[in-house]
C-alpha cells in the first residue's frame, strides 16, 4: 500500500501530517511512502531526512496519482481535489458537519475518505485523538502568546521598589487546551480561575491549583466528551458568575467549541467594555465564529483598550511538535484500521465506522450509507 504525504496548502499552516520519524515506522510495517517535495520544510524536516529512511520524494501529480493513501492535515481543497479519482482512500480533518459541500463532492469522485476530527472520545482511541494532541498545544501556545502581548508579567515578585502582583489569568472551557492553559499559566505564577459547562472538569481544575467558578448548569448536558451548545438560560447565568472574575482578568482565554456548530459566544461587546484597561483575550474558538463576540479569525482587535487575537494559534505556530504529534496519531489510526498492509474495513468496530464517512463515493451516517 502506497501512503503519500500532502503538502499543507491552507494559508498560515506550516505542519506535515507525517515526520520522518513515523514515515520510517510505516515504512518498516511494510507501507510505501511517497512525500511531496517540500511538504515538511516549514516544520524544519527536509526532503533528505524523507530520503534517508526510505521515502520517495515526488512532485504533487505524481503522488497524487500513485498513492493509494492521501494523508493531510486540512480539508483537501479544491486544486487537489481536482486530482481525487475512486482509488483515493483520504485522511485528514475534513470536519464533515460543517463542510457538506467537501463530503460531496468527495463521494462525486468515488473516493473513500476518513475523518480525524470524527474520532470517538473513548479510552482505546487516545492515541489517535488528533484533536487532543494538538488542542493541548494549543493550550500552551496561547499562554505563552497571552504573555507577549500583556504588559504585565505573571509571577508576584518581590522587589526594592516594591511588590508587583500577580497576574489574573480567567479560562473559559476545561478541556485539553483549557488543562493545559491553565497548568502553563499556574507554572508561569498567575492566579488562575476556570469555568465549564461540565462539572466533571471542577476536580481537574482544582487538581492544577486554579480555582473553579462553578454555575448551577441542571439541565445542560455533555456528549461524547465534548460540551454540547448551552442554553441561552446558562449563557446567562454563566456571565453573571464569572463577570467579577473577567472584569479583573489581565488575560482571558476561550477554548469552547461545540463540534461542527458555530462556537458559543461566551464574551459579549458589553463585558468587554467593563474589563480592564491593558487585558488581552486570546480567542481559540475564532476558526468557528469565536467565543468573544469581538473576535475576528487572524485579527487583533482593540476595543475600550482590550486586545482580542482570534487565532487557531496552537499547532502551525510549533509546526516541529504539532507535526510530530499529529504523525504519531496518524500511525496508531492507520495500524489499528489495517492488517498486513490491507485495510480491513471491519464496519462495526466503533473508531472505524464513527471516522469513516465516505465509503467507495457512498456518503455513510451514524454507520450506515446515506
Amino acid at each position: 500500500m502506497k501512503i503519500g504525504i500532502i503538502k499543507e496548502t491552507q494559508k498560515g499552516e506550516k505542519r506535515v501530517s507525517i515526520s520522518p520519524k513515523i514515515a520510517k515506522q510505516l515504512i518498516e510495517e511494510g507501507f510505501e511512502i511517497l512525500v511531496v517535495k517540500d511538504a515538511g520544510e516549514s516544520s524544519q524536516y527536509k526532503n533528505s531526512e524523507y530520503k534517508d529512511i526510505g521515502a520517495t520524494i515526488e512532485s504533487r501529480g505524481v503522488v497524487f496519482k500513485e498513492a493509494d493513501v492521501l494523508v493531510k492535515i486540512n480539508p483537501f481543497d479544491e486544486e487537489e481535489l481536482k486530482l481525487i479519482d475512486k482509488h483515493h482512500i483520504l485522511m485528514s480533518q475534513l470536519f464533515h458537519k460543517s463542510n457538506p459541500e467537501l463530503i460531496k463532492e468527495i463521494a462525486s469522485k468515488g473516493a473513500t475518505a476518513f475523518s480525524m476530527d470524527a474520532m470517538p472520545r473513548i479510552s482505546r482511541a487516545q492515541d489517535m485523538d488528533v484533536l487532543s494532541s494538538q488542542n493541548n498545544l494549543a493550550g500552551y501556545k496561547a499562554v505563552i502568546k497571552g504573555a507577549y502581548e500583556m504588559t504585565k508579567i505573571f509571577p508576584l515578585m518581590m522587589t526594592a521598589a516594591g511588590t508587583i502582583t500577580p497576574s489574573r489569568v480567567l479560562v473559559y472551557g476545561v478541556g485539553v487546551a483549557g488543562l493545559q492553559a491553565i497548568a502553563t499559566a499556574k507554572r508561569l505564577g498567575a492566579v488562575v480561575e476556570a469555568t465549564d459547562i461540565r462539572m466533571e472538569t471542577k476536580e481537574q481544575t482544582e487538581s492544577l491549583g486554579a480555582k473553579f467558578i462553578s454555575v448551577d448548569n441542571e439541565g445542560e448536558e455533555s456528549e461524547g466528551g465534548y460540551a454540547k451548545e448551552a442554553s441561552e438560560d446558562y449563557k446567562k447565568r454563566q456571565q453573571e458568575a464569572v463577570n467579577e472574575s473577567l472584569f479583573k482578568a489581565d488575560l482571558v482565554i476561550t477554548t469552547a467549541m461545540v463540534p461542527g456548530r458555530r462556537s458559543p459566544v461566551l464574551i459579549t461587546a458589553e463585558q468587554v467594555s467593563q474589563m480592564k484597561n491593558g487585558a488581552v483575550i486570546i480567542d481559540l474558538a475564532a476558526a468557528q465564529g469565536g467565543n468573544c463576540e469581538l473576535s475576528k479569525m487572524n485579527k487583533n482587535v482593540i476595543s475600550n483598550g482590550v486586545k482580542i487575537i482570534g487565532s487557531t494559534i496552537s499547532p502551525e505556530s510549533v509546526s516541529t511538535n504539532a507535526s510530530d504529534l499529529f504523525a504519531k496519531n496518524m500511525y496508531n489510526f492507520i495500524i489499528h484500521l489495517t492488517e498486513d498492509n490491507k485495510f480491513k474495513w471491519d464496519l462495526e468496530e466503533e473508531i472505524t465506522d464513527t471516522t469513516l464517512i465516505v465509503k467507495d463515493g457512498e456518503i455513510r451516517q451514524n454507520g450506515k450509507t446515506k
